[in-house]
């Protein structure tokens, strides 16, 4: 078991890998393997806060290659209780736009094959996913955005596809009609995995693109890797101002369920 602590952990995401500044670097086992890099230790508004990029730091782990389960267990033995996960994500309704901050109260997943739980028995554990977001850290996130002047969605639904392909125009216009707002490759297992070690999560999704344009405008292109990563960029400064305010706005103590979420789940 490491010796360092943290009490807030962050996972980054696509072209998000310097986040703290005078930082500890550690290296930690887990059960599950290695995790996708080492994590950063660094103090922010009295708080000890750890980050991982989720990719590694130099973007090699494809979506459906991250080891989400090492990731989040390497969160736990630093003691983290909370965790924000941002992420670049696409839009896929008009008045969603590239820019704009999703606060998700909700996700869909159409993964395969993904290592998605601690609990593979002798013990069944059924942990409940009917709220998978902190309600309390979405609403300091939603809080900070708005006191910050950021443009942000107070709920959304997103969509985690398998990756590392982008939407075809026939899946994104099913995903548009059941009402979802958001697309990304990462929110599950990670978001799940969470709940199931009793840590608290909220995303905030950062929208880059339209996944494939919209449909009653022809002058937007379908999503490419070089457009996500050139507004992400644009908007990082912005999404570093809004984590550093979500951490330092965070309650001493939890007044949530989340970390009672396994004691339910069992007879």
């Amino acid at each position: 078991m490491t010796k360092a602590r943290a009490d807030v952990g962050v996972f980054g995401g696509s072209g998000f890998y310097s986040f703290l500044d005078n930082v500890e670097e550690v290296w930690i086992e887990t059960p599950y393997g290695a995790p996708s890099d080492k994590v950063a230790i660094a103090e922010i508004g009295g708080r000890r806060v750890a980050f991982l990029p989720r990719h590694g730091r130099d973007h090699r782990y494809p979506p459906h290659k991250i080891n989400y389960r090492a990731n989040l267990w390497a969160m736990k033995e630093l003691g983290v209780t909370r965790i924000f996960g941002p992420c670049a994500a696409g839009s896929l309704q008009p008045h969603v736009k590239p820019g704009d901050f999703v606060v998700c109260d909700q996700f869909v997943h159409r993964t395969w094959g993904r290592d998605d739980t601690f609990f593979e028995g002798p013990i069944v554990t059924h942990v409940s996913a009917a709220d998978p977001y902190c309600g309390e850290m979405r609403r300091v996130a939603i809080e900070q955005a708005k006191r910050l002047g950021l443009p942000v969605h107070e709920k959304g639904t997103v969509v985690v596809v398998q990756g590392p392909r982008f939407s075809t125009r026939a899946e994104s216009r099913e995903f548009r009609s059941h009402g979802w707002e958001v697309i990304n490759m990462t929110q599950y297992p990670e978001a799940y995995l969470a709940r199931e070690l009793g840590i608290c999560y909220a995303n905030i999704s950062l929208i880059t693109d339209y996944d494939v344009g919209l449909e009653d405008d022809p002058t937007i292109e379908p999503v490419s890797h070089q457009e996500v990563l050139k507004v992400f960029q644009a908007n990082i400064a912005k999404l570093r101002e809004l984590l550093v305010a979500c951490v330092e706005a965070l309650p001493g103590e939890r007044a949530c369920s989340c970390g009672d979420a396994v004691s339910q789940a069992r007879g």
